[in-house]
């Protein structure tokens, strides 16, 4: 066998185990996703959005072309974070249509001053392409807990 025989052979078992764990993420984030939304106070929206509004807001609610903003803490369903504002010690401002599905369609749920807990399926989420080299693996549903501080003018 040729090094070059014997590196297409690691090559495509590491690409079949990435592919096996990336099945097995995309599996326990349905499965927990099935019973986390029997969970009472979780709903669901119809994309298959999980949300728990643990504090209502009293203020103005985004549309999908408002600029927010808010702090967060973005968890794998470990618990393990990969994210958060509160540790950076300042919310963060972005277009709402400019982040995941998830969060553009979780956030017009809310109101200024409101704490929920969004569950997001990794379709809403980022699904088989996370960041590079990052925290979440592919196919990941995602917690994130979000505050939802103010709705500035559209950008």
């Amino acid at each position: 066998m040729t090094p070059d025989e014997a590196n297409a052979i690691v090559q495509a078992q590491m690409t079949s185990i990435k592919e096996e764990m990336a099945m097995a993420t995309k599996a326990d984030g349905e499965t927990f996703l099935a019973e986390n939304g029997q969970k009472d106070g979780i709903s669901t929206t119809a994309s298959g959005l999980q949300y728990r509004h643990d504090l209502e807001g009293s203020g103005a609610s985004p549309d999908a072309n408002d600029e927010v903003t808010v702090h967060y803490r973005g968890t794998l369903l470990n618990g393990e974070e990969f994210d958060s504002s509160y540790k950076r010690g300042e919310p963060i401002s972005f277009p709402l249509n400019g982040v995941i599905r998830g969060w553009t369609e979780g956030l017009q749920l809310m109101k200024e001053g409101g704490k929920t807990t969004f569950y997001i399926p990794q379709d809403l989420a980022y699904g088989a392409r996370p960041a590079p080299g990052g925290a979440i693996p592919p196919y990941a549903a995602l917690v994130f807990e979000v505050e939802l501080i103010k709705v500035n003018a559209k950008p």
